[in-house]
């Protein structure tokens, strides 16, 4: 006789089968699919999380999840249970007619921002925005009346499952405090040292080997995944077959180089999920934060650092050849440069979050009904030049267009990017612990046991463990933002 937990395993196969289709279509959509496509492949991709959503919210899903709940479980399955429970109740509190229409919405909204943002055109945007905001709303109501939460935590935490905006208000009000002092005093620190620029043109085809060099050198499997371009960096696709994208500009290298290391640590993660349990929640990333935690401990922790930074250098040299900009000290330097700009994801580490705050604060008001899409150049701008003295008036392609979270409702995703820093910090300061020779190691391309490490803490949990359980098991403590302050005065403002 077929268990009622046997029942959900099969059925969350199926999810998972339809999931995989969805997610290369979806990369497909953003990398490869002529733009004539783009309403056929909207209505089909809102086809399939319509079928998605009724297979999850089918009836009997809720008499086995009680069911199960009675069976004999060991600590795995139990695990598993929890995460079907939690995605069941999830989707059970949205009608399939809101699932279609945001992803109708949100894929007409992110194909026209391809074209819009280059044009610069706001208004164009903004009507497409607004459906998306409308929807975002709608969905966001019904989740905080069943949660009994405010309507940007109920987005929240489906992102991040139990952090709250009290929370994040906390963590970043204290970011707030120290945060501007420090990056004035790098900068200061920084104008009096010499940099030299590299000199292009740099071939799109150099950059990618760069790229795909360091890829294999970080140790993403070839045979489970590819690199493609896209206009905004991503990591898609599935555990077996992961997609990850860049973008490449021929006057510099650095920002794609950069763009493929933390999208590689994004890749690494899902491509080390536990097998074992494919195709079932608990298999599943953590959260949003623990993922953006894998691709920033890759990029910022690792990637810049002097010690990997001297290890990558000759194979830049090997693409680009011998110049002043590339010698020793000078790369260093440059992917050390703190100077506050206009794009978030060539962002330096230490004006990061300053990013990410401004757009935490316009959408939690922008989801609340506080603010309307009409209002957010303005506040963008007062923010930009609040946080980072910068000016994005009329400038909304490097402004508020510049991201493409928004475009299909990736309300509450922001705050995840700045947690993940500080997870990042603060797994980094727990590998030094475990390996006091990890520089050295670095030095020499020894870097397994960094991966063995991240391997037995983070990556084979997959969701078996709450976010607070798994980051404690890791590190000894939960979410400690010290360690992202220390680790950016120590690389910065060394003593």
């Amino acid at each position: 006789m077929t268990s009622a937990y046997q029942h959900l395993t099969h059925t969350f196969r199926r999810l998972a089968h339809f999931g995989h289709l969805g997610a290369i279509a979806g990369w497909d959509m953003q990398t490869m699919m002529p733009a004539g496509g783009s309403q056929a492949r909207g209505e089909a991709l809102a086809e399939l999380s319509v079928l998605r959503h009724e297979i999850l919210t089918a009836k009997e899903v809720g008499v086995w999840l009680d069911q199960a709940q009675q069976e004999d479980l060991n600590d795995v399955e139990a695990a598993n249970l929890l995460e079907m429970r939690r995605a069941w109740q999830q989707a059970s509190l949205l009608p399939a007619s809101l699932v279609e229409a945001k992803s109708i919405a949100g894929s007409r909204c992110e194909h026209a921002w391809r074209q819009q943002r280059p044009a610069n055109d706001w208004q164009g945007f903004a009507a497409n925005l607004k459906e998306v905001v409308r929807l975002s709303r709608e969905e966001a109501e019904i989740r905080a009346q069943a949660n009994g939460c405010s309507r940007y935590d109920a987005l929240l935490d489906v992102f991040e499952p139990g952090m709250t905006s009290a929370q994040l208000d906390r963590t970043f009000g204290d970011l707030k405090q120290w945060l501007p002092q420090l990056l004035q005093q790098i900068v200061d620190k920084q104008a009096q040292e010499s940099v030299t620029l590299p000199e292009g043109p740099f071939a799109i085809e150099s950059q990618r080997q760069l790229g795909l060099s360091i890829m294999q050198r970080l140790g993403f499997d070839f045979n489970a995944g590819r690199l493609d371009v896209s206009a905004h960096p991503f990591c898609g696709g599935v555990p077996q077959d992961v997609r990850i994208t860049t973008r490449y500009r021929e006057n510099e290298f650095l920002s794609a180089m950069m763009g493929v290391i933390h999208e590689t640590g994004h890749a690494r993660y899902e491509q080390n999920l536990p097998a074992a349990w494919a195709d079932q929640p608990v298999a599943h990333a953590r959260s949003t934060a623990i993922h953006e935690s894998q691709s920033l401990f890759f990029e910022m922790q690792l990637a810049r650092s002097t010690e990997f930074l001297q290890l990558i250098l000759p194979q830049a040299v090997a693409q680009f050849g011998a110049q002043p900009a590339l010698s020793a000290e000078n790369f260093v330097r440059l992917n050390q440069r703190v100077k506050p700009g206009f794009i978030r994801v060539d962002a330096d580490e230490v004006s990061y979050p300053a990013h990410v705050i401004l757009r935490y604060e316009i959408e939690q008001a922008l989801i609340s009904g506080e603010i309307e899409v009409d209002d957010i150049p303005a506040i963008w701008q007062e923010k930009m030049q609040s946080y980072l003295g910068i000016d994005t008036r009329d400038n909304y392609r490097d402004g508020c267009m510049q991201d493409i979270h928004w475009t299909d409702g990736a309300f509450g995703y922001f705050p995840t990017y700045t947690l993940g820093a500080m997870y990042a910090a603060q797994l980094f300061q727990a590998v030094k612990r475990a390996l006091p020779q990890v520089e050295s190691l670095i030095r020499n391309g020894e870097l397994q046991p960094v991966f063995d490490w991240l391997q037995q803490n983070i990556w084979q949990h997959g969701s078996r463990f709450s976010t607070r359980q798994l980051i404690t098991q890791a590190t000894g403590e939960d979410l400690n933002p010290q360690y992202f302050r220390q680790h950016l005065e120590n690389r910065y403002l060394p003593r």
